[in-house]
């Protein structure tokens, strides 16, 4: 039996506005992560080590600094004269026949590039969103999409708490269908009744997909997201399927969870083991000395990057390279993103601090309640 022709599309184009400050400047998908990484890293590095290198990498909002991260493909060996990383730009298209606007939503940023996916002609699309922090062989996704003899979409599930399945794309499964048929599909319910959503990872029939995006593209209207029309259109057409992924999966989108998903790391054993030799996670990056601890400091529970320089107390937080954390100074159940300076007393808890923020001396930081403070880029706070 022939391979099928695969293409992958990886959709980093959105504001990310639940996070606030933090993407004010930047994509989302080239949000740091775990000090050494960045967001989109992970859809990337799942891709090459599931062996697929045709791979699209849909752009929008402040794409600057994602293509600055992307460095034409190289840290994932992508750069290629034939397949590899292909970037596309923000495409414009016509929305009421006479006004150009960018796409509003990842089903309408597909429908605009259904042209260039008709051309590339693939049997199967695999499509990605660029913020969450997983590890999946997408190989086997694909294998379980001709397994079942899914005629129209394959899509990854997981299970998250009740009250957090408002945020997804909640999925009801027939009991009786040993497959895992997808029989009903709601987007962002006010109240789900079931704990299984997407992951936001699919495998579309392409021929199909493109039909369903002719069909819903007619009247030149603006497709949305996926769950607002695409995905309840295929399910009730039927031939949808659900691949359960077991292992860790995390959405990074607000900042509540982008949080979190550094709390997780810190755990004894982590769910997500990111330094797997089998499975690394590449990404690009200068390089920087190795971290500098001085007499005194006190570091416990915690990840200390590269040229960070540790005087202080740090105690079950994250640093990104260049923190400097002054004597005196205490950082507690924080991140801090690249070149944050942390003054002598000054102390931080339960916070994000972007990049090159500084917290002068015997300044304070602290989330209240079950909120996480935000310091925005490069902001300055003074001590009261």
């Amino acid at each position: 039996m022939a391979r099928p022709k695969i293409l992958v599309m990886i959709l980093a184009g959105g504001k990310g506005g639940r996070l606030g400050v933090l993407t004010e400047e930047r994509a989302k998908p080239a949000m740091p992560f775990a000090g050494s990484y960045r967001l989109i890293d992970f859809a990337l590095s799942n891709c090459v080590h599931s062996k697929l290198s045709d791979i699209w990498v849909i752009e929008q909002y402040q794409l600057h600094s994602l293509n600055d991260h992307l460095a034409n493909g190289r840290p994932w060996d992508l750069d290629r004269t034939y397949g590899g990383l292909q970037v596309l730009p923000p495409f414009t298209g016509l929305s009421g026949r006479d006004k150009p606007e960018l796409s509003r939503g990842n089903a309408d940023a597909l429908c605009r590039h259904r042209h260039l996916i008709r051309d590339f002609a693939p049997d199967l699309l695999l499509c990605l969103s660029a913020d969450h922090v997983y590890r999946l062989d997408f190989r086997d996704v694909l294998d379980r999409h001709r397994e079942t003899g899914a005629a129209a979409l394959t899509m990854v599930t997981t299970r998250v708490p009740l009250a957090e399945a408002s945020r997804f794309g909640v999925v009801e499964v027939d009991a009786e269908d040993t497959e895992g048929r997808v029989t009903r599909f709601d987007y962002k319910p006010e109240k789900p009744e079931s704990d299984r959503v997407t992951t936001e990872v699919f495998v579309y029939d392409a021929p199909t997909l493109l039909k369903e995006l002719d069909r819903l593209a007619e009247d030149d209207r603006e497709l949305g997201d996926f769950g607002d029309e695409l995905l309840p259109g295929l399910v009730e057409q039927g031939g949808v399927f659900e691949y359960p992924l077991d292992g860790y999966w995390r959405d990074v989108g607000t900042v509540e969870s982008y949080w979190q998903g550094h709390m997780d790391l810190l755990e004894p054993e982590p769910a997500l083991a990111l330094d797997d030799p089998a499975w690394p996670i590449l990404t690009y990056g200068a390089q920087r000395l190795p971290a500098r601890i001085r007499r005194g400091a006190e570091i416990a529970e915690s990840l200390v990057s590269p040229g960070c320089v540790v005087a202080g107390r740090v105690i079950r937080s994250v640093l990104s390279p260049g923190v400097r954390v002054e004597e005196g100074a205490e950082v507690l159940d924080s991140v801090l993103l690249h070149d944050v300076k942390v003054g002598a007393g000054a102390r931080v808890e339960r916070a994000i601090v972007d990049d090159r923020a500084e917290v002068e001396p015997g300044a304070r930081v602290k989330g209240e309640g079950d909120e996480i403070a935000l310091v925005a880029r490069r902001a300055r706070v003074e001590a009261a």
